[in-house]
């Protein structure tokens, strides 16, 4: 992609500029002239064909527009110092951007992000969800951590951890439940995934019911309806640990049936970064492998 030109004088005399809301002290702070500093913030406002500043008599006053501006700029300009320092004191951040389905990243990677941090303190990790759909060259990614069978195209994909799927539900609806026959009568929570319920009744001997009612897109959130009373969720125990030690969901019956496993993927055309060679090392090994 072929980025725009951009005036960085005339963007630096507008941040000052909006922050003193006076060009006389932007041109103190930035060693220029008043003159200067007023002909590039014209020239940025012909540019971009908006009125940034109204000149009133006694100073400044931001338009909507200027307003829109500054908090970015200023931010960015931030940004650009603290990396700047960094780099001269050889303390820079490493950015790393990473997305995760929400169910991995709420159940498995979040309770070990402190161990990360600790082990890696210099870089600078920025974590996204989603539910399975991501565009790793279009939303400028890292890493995507995905479930399913590894073969996305254009794509390295380093496999994880699986996640075998169980029933789990409230402890008081438990103790109703004796053998797997008694799940006949009772709600299913169901994903989109329609064959796991069948999958896991043929697994214990038995035909499925007909599967009714409402369909989930996030384990996190159909063991949420679990817990409130709803029904059986037929989920991955490893995803939802906390919850099971912490019993708002326990597992009636041992019995599991496999459902995939979780991978973590980058862009075949990527040469991975430091941060990025450290984060698959660190997954890894924190998966066992």
């Amino acid at each position: 992609m072929v980025r725009p030109h951009l005036p960085l004088n005339a963007l630096r005399a507008f941040e000052a500029s909006a922050r003193h809301l006076s060009f006389t002290r932007a041109a103190i702070e930035l060693c220029v002239t008043q003159a200067a500093i007023s002909h590039q913030v014209k020239g940025l406002e012909a540019r971009l064909g908006v009125r940034l500043f109204r000149r009133l008599p006694r100073g400044l006053a931001l338009t909507d527009e200027g307003q829109a501006l500054l908090p970015a700029l200023a931010e960015s300009f931030d940004r650009i110092a603290e990396l700047v320092e960094g780099l001269a004191e050889g303390t820079a951040a490493q950015l790393l951007s990473v997305a995760a389905v929400g169910t991995f990243a709420a159940g498995w990677l979040m309770p070990r992000l402190p161990a990360f941090r600790a082990a890696h303190p210099r870089i600078d990790l920025r974590l996204f969800t989603n539910n399975n759909r991501v565009d790793l060259a279009g939303e400028g990614l890292d890493y995507a951590i995905r479930f399913g069978d590894g073969a996305w195209h254009g794509t390295e994909a380093l496999p994880l951890i699986e996640t075998p799927l169980t029933p789990l539900c409230t402890p008081a609806l438990a103790r109703e439940l004796h053998e797997p026959r008694d799940l006949l009568a009772r709600p299913l929570l169901r994903s989109y995934r329609a064959d796991e319920w069948p999958r896991w009744f043929a697994a214990a001997g038995l035909a499925a019911p007909t599967l009714r009612g409402p369909v989930f897109d996030s384990s996190l959130v159909m063991a949420e309806a679990a817990m409130q009373g709803l029904g059986v969720a037929l989920a991955p125990p490893a995803m939802l640990a906390r919850r099971i030690e912490q019993t708002a969901l326990v597992r009636p019956f041992a019995l599991e049936v496999p459902a995939g496993r979780y991978w973590l993927t980058w862009l075949k055309s990527r040469t991975p970064s430091p941060a990025m060679t450290a984060f698959r090392e660190w997954i890894v090994t924190e998966n066992g492998f």
